[in-house]
């Protein structure tokens, strides 16, 4: 099994490399021959480009190598490694286009750079698409498998035997369980704890699973020492496993490993810029492309009801703190504050008012809040400091979301939890969302909430 990675990731490394030689040639091709006709193709093979291709094609595999692209993706999902790509090659591509830029290199075509990232992207996605989706049949089929034992057969051991058995495509096999129990759900017993090492040296195994329980702590060490012996790999599902998030990390304190149990992507100083640039870029075009639709709802809320154009709310933040969320008012000036969520059929409401909530219109000023950093163009939506005084009474993990950012949309509100719906079941959305945070999601959020996200079920 340890020899077929080596050889994939080979194969991995050595197509990425030529796809991303031939692209800056094929993108030569496409601007010079293929739209101007200024060049013929024997031009296009000159010692210098073919050298800058080289020098390039390498560059881009070391960083695909560092951003661990070449790392067994067995069980990653394809999503993730396409975004990627996409967002490393951007990165070159950028830094290539200032290197031109600096040197005054006026002779490349800006255009022809970026027709060399995207035939680049294209070709080296669709590559690892393509492997992807046929090592997923090889391994369904029964090929490159990773032979795994079990030690344990409480309900840990259990959980994993039935996730491997639930994805075929990972190609993993338990050719067993060791443990006191006869569990025949988990397949074969290979015996008891006491004898793992000789069971050990008569399989042939890639990697033990240990998912002891806690009243089993003490096999812990002898099954280490077992695995080492026989220099096979192991890996540990904790019995706290319920307890941990999907990315939890791992500190050393001296002797002590500490494991944070909160962490999230977003706490990476390098995914916490990428989302903050994202936000003040967005939010700016933003601003720039709807100024003419928020004038015309501000003169549409004048025009309906006496009162100011914008309604300020207290609401609370990132880190508990509070801010004032800024709205276009839908609703008639009653002198006093309601806590409480508006309805279908609130009389408050004006008909105007209804429109731009229905269109999700009234949100629009929000993006100066993202531009001052109160809030973020995606994330857990705000709520009053009365609800949240309320709810992190009754709801578990509800304080989990002030972690981030709050956002003018979010997972939840693209999957129908917008307004008078369940609370408990769009804190479980907001939670998933921030422990499994990634430049892939953020971007289908914003896509789902563009093609679909912005009209609402409110009643006009």
């Amino acid at each position: 099994m340890q020899n077929n990675q080596k050889g994939l990731t080979l194969f991995q490394v050595l197509s990425d490399g030529i796809l991303v030689f031939a692209s800056y040639f094929l993108a030569l091709q496409v601007r010079f021959v293929w739209l101007d006709g200024v060049m013929t193709e024997f031009n296009l093979w000159t010692l210098q480009a073919v050298l800058a291709a080289g020098v390039y094609s390498l560059a881009l595999v070391v960083a695909f190598y560092l951003c661990q692209l070449y790392e067994s993706f067995r069980f990653n999902h394809i999503e993730k490694e396409l975004v990627r790509v996409a967002v490393i090659n951007g990165v070159g591509a950028l830094i290539l286009m200032s290197f031109l830029y600096i040197f005054r290199m006026e002779q490349i075509s800006r255009m022809a750079v970026f027709l060399f990232w995207l035939i680049s992207t294209v070709l080296v996605g669709a590559k690892r698409w393509i492997v992807k989706g046929m090592l997923h049949r090889f391994r369904a089929k029964g090929y490159n498998q990773r032979h795994v034992v079990v030690v344990g057969c409480g309900h840990l051991a259990q959980q994993y035997v039935d996730d491997i058995r639930e994805n075929p495509h990972y190609g993993v096999v338990v050719d067993g369980y060791v443990g006191r129990s006869s569990r025949p759900r988990m397949g074969k017993s290979l015996g008891e704890y006491e004898a793992l090492e000789q069971i050990l040296a008569e399989n042939q195994v890639d990697e033990l699973i240990v998912a002891l329980e806690p009243e089993e702590i003490r096999f812990m060490q002898p099954t280490i020492a077992a695995a080492d012996k026989e220099g096979i790999r192991l890996s540990i599902v904790p019995f706290y496993n319920d307890y941990i998030p999907p990315h939890p990390t791992i500190e050393a304190v001296g002797n002590s490993r500490v494991i944070n149990m909160r962490a999230t992507p977003l706490d990476r100083a390098g995914n916490a810029l990428l989302k903050r640039t994202m936000d003040i870029a967005g939010s700016l075009v933003l601003i720039i492309l709807t100024s003419p639709i928020m004038l015309a709802v501000a003169i549409g809320v004048k025009l309906s009801s006496p009162g100011p154009i914008l309604f300020c709310q207290e609401r609370v933040g990132r880190n508990k703190k509070v801010f004032k969320m800024m709205k276009f008012r839908s609703m008639r000036i009653t002198g006093t504050e309601d806590t409480g969520w508006s309805t279908d059929r609130d009389p408050r409401k004006t008909k105007f008012g209804s429109f731009i909530r229905k269109c999700s219109l009234d949100e629009l000023p929000q993006f100066f809040n993202v531009l001052k950093g109160e809030m973020s163009l995606i994330g857990p939506r705000p709520e009053v400091p009365f609800h949240v005084n309320h709810f992190k009474e009754e709801i578990p993990l509800y304080l989990v979301r002030q972690q981030v950012r709050p956002g003018i949309t979010g997972w939840a509100q693209v999957n129908g939890l917008r307004g008078d719906t369940s609370i408990e079941e769009r804190v479980k959305y907001d939670i998933w969302y921030i422990e499994n945070w990634s430049l892939g999601l953020e971007l289908k959020i914003l896509w789902k909430t563009a093609f679909g996200g912005m009209i609402n079920s409110e009643k006009v």
